[in-house]
């Protein structure tokens, strides 16, 4: 089965050098800069530093002797050709570098080697001695690992042979290599060429290449390794700065996108659109927010913050076209409090015109504040206004520089720019955002409305229907649209028809209700009639018993009159199952007399 990471296998094998010794380097403790040689110099060899007048050429120097000495502790020299040492320490005191100090503690040695071009000869009597003297003190009496030498032009510039300077470079190359200290040497840049002699890089096993140039008013500053004998580098242009903290150069992407894909989703601060995006956005992943002016984009970086606060986390919020305290109060109209958080240290807010810096000065700055703040959430609000001055190119991969980093820190990053009608962004980076949401106004029956758009959510469901956006003193609310015969129905026409499907579903609940109160009002008449009609059942049927019975008692008393009557006239008992014989009815003869037509009835007996 193949591995998930075997994109990022292949792309190391095109990448790496060969398997085998890799060459021994010395961490200038540039960041950047060491990822851009991998590892940083070659250890115990002479690099060449080249780059016009104010370029870095001299801070770069500096900054690899101070590392060496801070943080690697590998003493250093540094031998400057038109400065004082006085003056050099002077310089870089603002940046925090105490030369002084150093070389109080025996980790630095700088000596200031003047060359009057007027006593140069060039009848071979000349020769480094003086300066291979001085190097070989300063490097034994500190044991040094590490040497610059600033800047070399001032050594060799009487010499007019070319042949000379260069057998001379060669030597004092090889002297160096042979005391084993891995020295820079800086020099200016040619008109032709990458050096005003043109030969420095064919003696030297590494050329760095610095370039300060002026574009659209706006200065920018860029690196390149032209040359590193032995070792595998990055060979493109990268952008450094020089600031408060230094030489810094701008931190490299992912080339092998390996960073992790994280399955917690956290809350935008908008419920419905949570349950648009089935859950919320993945921690870590990049949401591109456009929509013209006044849309609301602002809004919705501020819940996310807001949001990301409540829980507890640290946030970020860049600006590029409004100060932090015209966002904090704007945000209040629409119930978002960011002051709060600001006060208790979850919110660090920073502002600044696009024009003010580069790009590369941006991205540095952005950089340094997540190493500060180390926010789990960040905002960059108006990065369409970087795009004022430089190049659409230039700016595209700027912001794409930036959305790397944000993904391989884990931070889950919003960014919000200008776009147009058709689904475009103004900086060109919506393919490489993981979700795309478009705001967008809409004009209809003489108004103004938005609406909000899920155009893009990577790795999970998310729902294709418009919603209208709507700005409350309470916050972002999203509710339904009505698709009409003219299309989508927003604004006073939503609340037109809404009002008119409230009075259609009131008129429904009455008539319910109506029919209710009749049916009901029938049930109760019939459930009364049928009780009567009970009520005269149950008479009738009890008129019904006592008719029964009446005749009952009567049949009876009939029957026991009979009865008493034939026992008087002493008739015979009729069998039960024999009717009874009607005789005529005999008149009984006066005592003493026979009865009429006939003898006695007990045979004249008496």
């Amino acid at each position: 089965m193949a591995s998930v990471h075997d994109g990022s296998d292949l792309m190391s094998a095109l990448v790496e050098v060969a398997k085998g010794s890799t060459l021994p380097k010395a961490p200038t403790g540039i960041r950047g800069l060491d990822e851009i040689t991998r590892g940083g110099l070659p250890r115990g060899r002479t690099t060449l530093v080249t780059g016009s007048a104010g370029s870095g050429k001299t801070l770069l120097g500096l900054q690899f002797l101070v590392a060496g000495a801070r943080e690697y502790g590998e003493p250093g020299v540094l031998v400057t050709f038109e400065e004082s040492a006085e003056k050099v320490s002077a310089n870089v005191a603002s940046l925090g570098f105490d030369l002084d100090a150093l070389q109080r503690d025996q980790l630095l040695v700088v000596h200031a080697f003047r060359v009057d071009p007027a006593d140069v000869i060039e009848t071979g009597e000349f020769d480094l001695e003086p300066l291979l003297l001085l190097l070989a003190d300063s490097i034994g009496r500190v044991g040094a690992k590490r040497v610059v030498l600033d800047t070399i032009e001032v050594l060799f510039g009487a010499f007019r042979e070319q042949s000379i300077v260069r057998a001379e470079l060669g030597r004092l190359f090889r002297w160096l290599e042979e005391r084993a200290v891995t020295a820079i040497v800086t020099g200016e840049r040619g008109d032709s060429g990458l050096t005003r002699h043109g030969i420095e890089e064919f003696v030297s096993d590494c050329v760095i290449v610095l370039d300060h140039r002026i574009r659209e008013e706006v200065s920018t500053r860029r690196l390149r390794v032209v040359k590193y004998r032995g070792s595998a580098h990055e060979t493109n242009e990268y952008p450094f700065l020089i600031s408060a903290f230094g030489f810094v150069v701008l931190p490299i992407t992912s080339v092998a996108l390996d960073y992790g894909a994280p399955e917690e989703r956290i809350s935008t601060g908008v419920a419905r659109l949570d349950h648009m995006l089935a859950g919320g956005l993945f921690r870590g992943s990049t949401v591109l927010v456009s929509g013209a002016a006044g849309t609301g984009k602002t809004t919705l970086g501020a819940r996310l913050i807001d949001a990301a606060c409540t829980r507890g986390e640290r946030a970020l919020l860049v600006l590029f076209e409004e100060s932090p305290d015209q966002v904090i109060r704007n945000m209040r109209s629409v119930g978002v409090d960011l002051r709060r958080w600001v006060e208790a240290g979850l919110l660090r807010m920073w502002a600044a015109r696009p024009t003010v810096f580069g790009l590369e000065t941006h991205l540095a700055i952005l950089a340094r504040l997540i190493e500060e703040v180390a926010p789990s959430v960040a905002v960059l609000d108006g990065i369409a206004s970087l795009t004022h001055g430089p190049s659409g190119a230039e700016v595209t991969s700027m912001v794409a520089r930036q959305i790397d980093l944000l993904k391989v820190r884990g931070i889950t990053a919003l960014a919000t720019t200008l776009g147009h009608e058709d689904e475009t962004s103004t900086v060109g980076v919506s393919s490489l955002v993981d979700t795309w949401l478009l705001l967008r106004n809409v004009e209809s029956d003489g108004e103004r409305n938005r609406l909000l758009f899920v155009l893009k959510s990577r790795g999970t469901a998310h729902s294709n229907q418009v919603r209208e956006f709507i700005l409350t003193d309470g916050g972002i609310e999203l509710v339904d649209v009505y698709v009409g015969p003219g299309g989508v129905v927003t604004g006073s026409a939503r609340l037109a028809q809404e009002a008119a499907e409230r009075g259609a579903k009131l008129r429904q609940v009455e008539d319910l209700t109506r029919r209710q109160r009749e049916l009901r009002r029938g049930i109760v008449e019939g459930e009364a009639r049928l009780a009567v009609l009970r009520d005269e059942l149950a008479a009738e049927k009890a008129e019904l018993e006592r008719i029964d019975a009446r005749a009952e008692r009567q049949a009876a008393d009939a029957e026991s009159a009979r009865s008493a009557m034939a026992v008087r006239r002493w008739a015979d008992s009729a069998p039960c199952d024999e009717a009874p014989r009607h005789e005529a009815p005999r008149h009984e003869a006066p005592r003493g007399e026979a009865p009429r037509g006939g003898a006695r009835s007990d045979g004249g007996r008496r």
